[in-house]
């Protein structure tokens, strides 16, 4: 009588074909619970997918309501609430046309040279955004950078777009901090909230285009965006510097303020 094989050894195999058989049987049962794995996985998903569609079909429903509450409103409006909606959008219509004409009337709407420090100083109390480029004559990428400036002062009059030629305002250069050319300075309230150091921020390449531009201007609020400012408006490598320093950022009357982003002086 063969001696039983002790707790936790393998008995001895006899032949080739037994141990096909156990690795056989051993096989199906790892093949077995990998299925029920996966039907456990495909359950687990399956269920996942119900509540989204159950949580999109009440969001739906919730929004359908919504529209049908605003057209039963509609429906019951009498003349006088209609003159009263209409009084209301032509006072929206006005506000809006008179702000754009305060804009234009402060030189928004166009792309100039401020001669001097002092009239630097002037339009900063006069409008509250302000995209300035401080340039060198006869530089290349200069040029780049007010062609795209140029362009987009037309489409934001809600800013105002100006260039400052850093020889003629060696002073206010110095003061904001500005060692490369060109660098464009984006101003609200009469504070620096963030610099565009060369073209490293729009690619590091000399063809960006002007929606590239746009896109990096908006990053701070200096003008109306309604694109994604999450992403830049072309494909490929997002720009990888969109927080701008530690340094405290200086007011253009030479205060401190601990609040704002600082220049980037590389």
């Amino acid at each position: 009588m063969s001696p039983t094989p002790k707790q936790g050894t393998m008995p001895k195999l006899k032949s080739v074909e037994s141990a096909l058989e156990l690795l056989q049987a051993a096989a199906a049962e790892i093949e077995k619970e990998s299925e029920t794995k996966c039907e456990s996985l495909r359950g687990n998903r399956n269920r996942q997918q119900g509540v989204i569609q159950h949580k999109i079909l009440e969001v739906a429903k919730q929004v359908e309501r919504q529209l049908d509450g605003e057209l039963e409103a509609l429906e019951n409006l009498d003349i006088d609430d209609i003159e009263k909606l209409r009084e209301k959008r032509l006072q929206k219509m006005k506000k809006v046309h008179q702000q754009k004409q305060a804009w234009l009337g402060a030189g928004h709407g166009e792309y100039s040279e401020i001669p001097d420090e002092k009239d630097f100083f002037d339009m900063s109390k006069k409008s509250k955004n302000i995209v300035c480029l401080f340039y060198k004559d006869g530089s290349p990428r200069c040029k780049i950078a007010d062609h795209h400036l140029q362009i987009l002062a037309k489409k934001h009059v809600e800013a105002r777009f100006c260039k400052l030629n850093v020889e003629r305002c060696p002073c206010l250069t110095e003061h904001l901090g500005i060692k490369i050319i060109p660098t464009i300075a984006l101003i609200s309230d009469s504070k620096t909230k963030d610099y565009i150091v060369g073209l490293t921020d729009l690619r590091n390449c000399d063809d960006f285009s002007t929606e590239m531009m746009q896109w990096r201007i908006a990053q701070c609020g200096a003008i109306s965006y309604t694109g994604d400012l999450l992403n830049p408006p072309k494909k490929g490598k997002k720009p990888s510097h969109l927080l701008f320093g530690n340094k405290k950022s200086k007011t253009i009357r030479g205060r401190t303020n601990s609040d704002d982003s600082g220049s980037d002086n590389e």
